[in-house]
């Protein structure tokens, strides 16, 4: 298979992409790929560090209020599906998949106006202005969660989950939190609020500290690197103690996964994919920075099931973060069972389910 994929601007929309190639490269060893993204997002260092061939287009997103900047986003829009339609006649690709970003936007829209087999994939339960856009051209949709499928049309609509999904599912304890200088027959909390960090999620997590030194169980709570060395500052009169490991960044997050017990932290697709895929009870606190909103309605898809508690940005501070990760560290029986209800709605065959949605449009 020849695949050109298109994905940018967020890891939500690069790592399902990724997991997408990896799994193609496990069936056919021989399948070439080529990943297409903008020069500014993550994609521009993460997909050539893998080895992925590259291209880049330059493009920006429309801006909410009337702006004379739409008037340049049309401009960049219609020169990108230009550059799009060279890449596609240059690298002739059996199918073109979308995994989001405004990026995706082009080069699924070439490639559908050239009458090549595309696909789409959503992972949020709301659906983003380019792929709502796009499911108008292609051949199928795939998404990831079952309250997305209405916001599309019904033909179209296949349930895959997120391919990250696949990625992480096999990964076994190996006792990666030793490296932090935690116990490994300790159960843990991780307070994580991505990657870059969250500021309110880190101010509680701060003031919970002299508590959680006090606490039976361990916690491992990861800043951000930019906001490290602030809390540390802050931290100085009281430090963490031997059960509390203060980290700015953790390089691999998935190692360490299976050796949580209770994860708190946002409600981006990726740390759902990952989550129920390992059984991991969780405490999630959207981010309410998103586009409608759509992290509030990720998290609440696991507290019907039973998988996960919600607390709001609004109402996080250092008493409500001690109050419920106590109360499900203080419970092996409430942590199995959402564990249980979390794999539940895990789809660890995620991107062989994306593949096979691929290998159909092909045909």
């Amino acid at each position: 298979m020849r695949l050109m994929i298109s994905g940018g601007g967020t890891g939500g929309h690069i790592y399902p992409a990724l997991a997408l190639i990896d799994a193609l490269k496990a069936h056919d060893p021989h399948a070439e790929v080529q990943y297409v993204g903008t020069h500014r997002g993550l994609e521009n260092r993460i997909v050539p560090e893998r080895g992925i061939d590259f291209k880049t287009i330059k493009i920006q997103g429309f801006k909410r209020s009337i702006s004379l900047q739409n008037v340049k986003t049309v401009y960049l829009f219609l020169k990108s599906v230009v550059t799009a339609r060279k890449y596609i006649k240059a690298f002739k690709p059996d199918v073109v998949v979308g995994t989001g970003g405004y990026v995706s936007g082009a080069v699924v829209f070439a490639a559908a106006r050239m009458h090549i087999p595309t696909v789409i994939h959503e992972q949020n339960s709301v659906v983003g202005v380019t792929n709502k856009f796009l499911s108008r051209y292609v051949d199928k949709i795939a998404i990831s969660f079952e309250s997305a499928r209405s916001q599309f049309p019904a033909d179209k609509v296949v349930m895959t989950g997120n391919p990250r999904a696949q990625q992480v599912a096999g990964i076994q304890k190996t006792g990666a939190l030793a490296q932090f200088g935690l116990k490994p027959d300790v159960p843990t909390a991780l307070i994580f609020g991505g990657s870059r960090g969250a500021a309110r999620i880190n101010a509680a997590a701060a003031a919970a500290v002299p508590e959680l030194n006090q606490r039976d169980y361990q916690t491992l709570f990861v800043t951000g690197q930019v906001h490290y060395d602030k809390i540390m500052d802050r931290l100085a009169a009281t430090p963490p103690a031997d059960n509390v490991k203060i980290e700015p960044y953790i390089k691999n997050m998935p190692a360490i996964l299976p050796e949580v017990a209770v994860i708190l932290g946002r409600a981006g697709a990726t740390s759902i994919a990952e989550i129920t895929a390992l059984g991991i009870p969780s405490i999630l606190v959207p981010s309410p920075y998103v586009t409608n909103d759509h992290q509030t309605k990720n998290a609440q898809s696991l507290v019907e099931a039973g998988a996960a508690e919600i607390v709001t940005e609004a109402d996080l501070t250092a008493t409500s973060l001690l109050n419920v990760v106590d109360r499900l560290m203080g419970s092996a029986t409430q942590r199995a069972s959402m564990a249980e209800h979390a794999r539940k709605l895990g789809m660890p065959d995620a991107a062989d389910q994306l593949l096979a949605v691929l290998e159909s449009v092909r045909h």
